[in-house]
């Protein structure tokens, strides 16, 4: 994997597949990467976040994840970002000794969220501690306020963030709001930062403000849709790239009125890629035969301008 080449485009944030009884299923990652590569036309991924259930898997569970990615990677993935953001500082500094020990093309980390740092010095502290184990390795800031209840905005976090932390390289920016990426944009161009959104759905706000890329679960069965939409923006066509992204979120539109979140993510991908994604892990529930239906249907409906 060239781990040094600027990381753009999409970016999986990949499911944790799981066998019925809850164990994770490793043996099933390197087709899940050859489907990535070869049917969703995506070369990078996100080990351990949100998607992939991280916070709810064990230390043990988290580096075999990370070392099976790495491994099926090998020569086919760009770049495989491992998230090591833990609730406990010192697991998460041994989840970044052990991605930089098996290669990882990043790491990234996510604000803690029971006891949260209320200040930029706060945070900026905990991060440092955490890279400062993985030296060599980029490592991304991961911004979900409406996860971690964390609200310091990102604009102000930048600020001076690469003296204290050589090793920060971008952000992977799920909140909504784009005046703070227009903001980190803005001001950092010339640090040549990769600032990768993470809300699907406003993909092409997000281009418009200047994200350099995405790191999302939908492209994990509407990558090649998505890098389509990508295409389109960049001759640049906005006509086209707009309806990409109005089906795009039409179809989000549908099944998070339904209920959509993880558990029904993994339902998706599982009848899109026939790859067996398994339940989510308690206190998450599985989706329902009626959610599953009523998506495969929406979804089968939806006619895309490449005809597809």
């Amino acid at each position: 994997m060239t781990s040094r080449k600027k990381l753009q485009g999409l970016v999986a944030a990949t499911i944790t597949p799981m066998t019925p009884d809850g164990q994770i299923n490793l043996p099933v990652i390197r087709q899940y990467v050859d489907y990535l590569v070869n049917k969703q036309t995506v070369k990078n991924v996100f080990v351990n976040g949100t998607t992939g259930e991280g916070l709810s898997l064990s230390i043990q569970e988290r580096k075999q994840l990370a070392e099976e990615w790495v491994c099926q990677g090998k020569d086919k993935l760009d770049h495989v970002i491992i998230h090591v953001g833990a609730l406990s500082l010192p697991e998460s500094q041994e989840l970044a000794r052990h991605a930089a020990a098996i290669g990882a093309g990043g790491i990234a980390v996510i604000a803690p969220f029971f006891f949260k740092p209320t200040k930029k010095d706060e945070l900026v502290s905990l991060l440092q501690k955490v890279t400062s184990e993985a030296p060599d390795v980029p490592f991304y800031y991961y911004h979900i306020p409406s996860l971690t209840g964390v609200k310091i905005r990102v604009e102000e976090l930048l600020e001076g963030i690469k003296e204290r932390i050589p090793t920060f390289q971008g952000v992977k920016f799920s909140d909504t709001d784009l005046l703070d990426l227009a903001q980190c944009v803005h001001k950092n161009e010339a640090q040549q930062l990769e600032f990768l959104y993470g809300v699907d759905e406003q993909l092409l706000g997000a281009l418009a403000v200047g994200a350099n890329g995405a790191v999302g679960s939908t492209y994990n069965y509407l990558g090649r849709q998505t890098n389509l939409m990508l295409e389109a923006f960049a001759k640049p066509d906005l006509a086209l790239a707009r309806k990409y992204q109005f089906l795009t979120g039409e179809f989000l539109n549908f099944v998070i009125k339904l209920g959509f979140g993880v558990a029904q993510t993994k339902a998706v991908m599982t009848f899109v890629s026939g790859i067996p994604m398994g339940p989510p892990r308690l206190p998450l529930l599985g989706a329902s035969e009626e959610f599953i239906a009523k998506a495969k249907a929406k979804l089968d409906s939806i006619v895309w301008p490449d005809g597809n």
